[in-house]
């Protein structure tokens, strides 16, 4: 096990009806705030009102911004950076999927500093996030998911996507942490089957990933990532068929959360190849991020069965029940299972079904490596991806 500093600094208020302490828990911090949402979900749940009602009636005054689209913009952060501003609010309250709770991180960042959004993001082409993060300073942040998927919640992590240059990566800080994160798993009973599916995969993304090529001697934590991974394998498809079972949608939220809250990889590290050679395609082409992870994984797992096939296939005999003892063959048969766990929840198509050009795979090749490998010329991975590499796993993919 490697050393590590984990800093988990969140308080998370879990369960049924619990937004509805999101007045009481905002009116500690500050009295006004910004909702920062998307533009129809959390209207047409009524959630939006729902929680303006309990800030309100808390006493807490209410500037709604309600334009984040998915895979927010940069434009769009900095707009809602200069209203917190000029309009002197001291939370900012992310409600909504992973969208508009990374854009409120980010607003909360610029509402400080002034700085456009797009220098924060890492390995852009200004360089200047080289002198911004880690972010230090930041106005305070309350997260309400609607979603699980991201983890965003209760982590320092934003992504952003820059369309002038097509540039989408991450910013992070300890800044970014937010203050509270209220998760009631009743919020995500609207969620769309396909939404569903695509968090499911998100999450399942952020485990196997530095389960594959972190510190193999990590026995707690590869345990940790083992049953988060079941959670969301068993109740995704259940959740899909049946979007109001509360135990299958606590858990999906519970497992999104501990996910990407730092746990499962402290003192194994790793990396994230499969996010970053996603990122790029939904900066081109503005997918649904899950969707796209599904599309890579099985094309990204036929390296790792190549490079780690003993990772591969413990990953499959102890969330799949694969019983092969030859771990290369192992291997093969938990990419067939995760296909099939991709199938049961229709998430299994390919970037040709997205409408993604086969002439623009090279180009976001070398795009992915260059914001993603920030500098490197590679992204860190059971091997190192360079243009050549990723372009490989796009034409797999396709």
């Amino acid at each position: 096990m490697l050393d590590f500093s984990l800093h988990m600094p969140t308080r998370i208020v879990f369960g049924r009806g619990e937004v509805e302490k999101a007045g009481a828990e905002a009116a500690k911090i500050a009295g006004k705030a910004m909702i920062v949402t998307g533009r129809t979900a959390t209207k047409k749940t009524g959630v939006l009102d729902r929680v303006v009602k309990s800030l309100e009636g808390a006493g807490v005054e209410v500037v709604v911004y309600d334009r984040i689209e998915p895979n927010p913009r940069t434009h769009t952060v900095d707009e809602g950076g200069r209203i917190a501003r000029e309009e002197n609010v001291g939370l900012i309250i992310g409600l909504g999927g992973g969208s508009p709770m990374d854009a409120a991180k980010a607003i909360a960042a610029v509402a400080m500093s002034g700085h456009p959004s797009h220098w924060y993001i890492g390995g852009n082409k200004t360089g200047k996030w080289q002198d911004l993060l880690p972010v230090q300073e930041a106005l305070p942040i309350l997260t309400i998911p609607t979603l699980a998927a991201t983890g965003s919640e209760a982590n320092s992590g934003s992504v952003l996507t820059h369309e002038e240059t097509k540039e989408k990566g991450g910013m992070s800080g300890p800044a970014l942490f937010p203050r509270i994160a209220i998760i009631d798993p009743e919020l995500t009973y609207t969620v769309s089957p396909e939404y569903t599916a695509d968090g499911a995969v998100d999450m399942f993304t952020h485990l196997y990933e530095a389960y594959l090529t972190g510190e193999e001697d990590a026995r707690v934590q590869d345990h940790i990532t083992e049953g988060l991974i079941r959670a969301a394998v068993e109740n995704g498809p259940i959740a899909v068929k049946e979007p109001q079972n509360y135990e299958a949608r606590a858990a999906l939220m519970w497992a999104s959360t501990l996910a990407l809250i730092g746990l499962p990889n402290a003192g194994r590290g790793g990396a994230f190849p499969v996010h970053a050679m996603e990122h790029t395609l939904s900066a081109f082409y503005d997918i649904s991020h899950g969707r796209g992870l599904a599309v890579l994984t099985p094309a990204y797992f036929e390296r790792v069965a190549a490079d780690r096939p003993h990772r591969l296939a413990r990953l499959g005999r102890n969330v799949f029940g694969i019983q092969e003892a030859d771990d290369r063959a192992a291997a093969e048969q938990t990419i067939a299972a995760v296909v099939n766990w991709f199938q049961s929840m229709n998430v299994h198509v390919k970037l040709s079904d997205l409408g993604i050009s086969r002439d623009s795979l090279a180009e976001m090749a070398a795009e992915a490596v260059r914001v993603g490998g920030r500098g490197a010329g590679f992204i860190h991975a059971t091997r190192q991806l360079n243009d050549k590499e990723v372009l490989a796993i796009y034409e797999d993919s396709f």
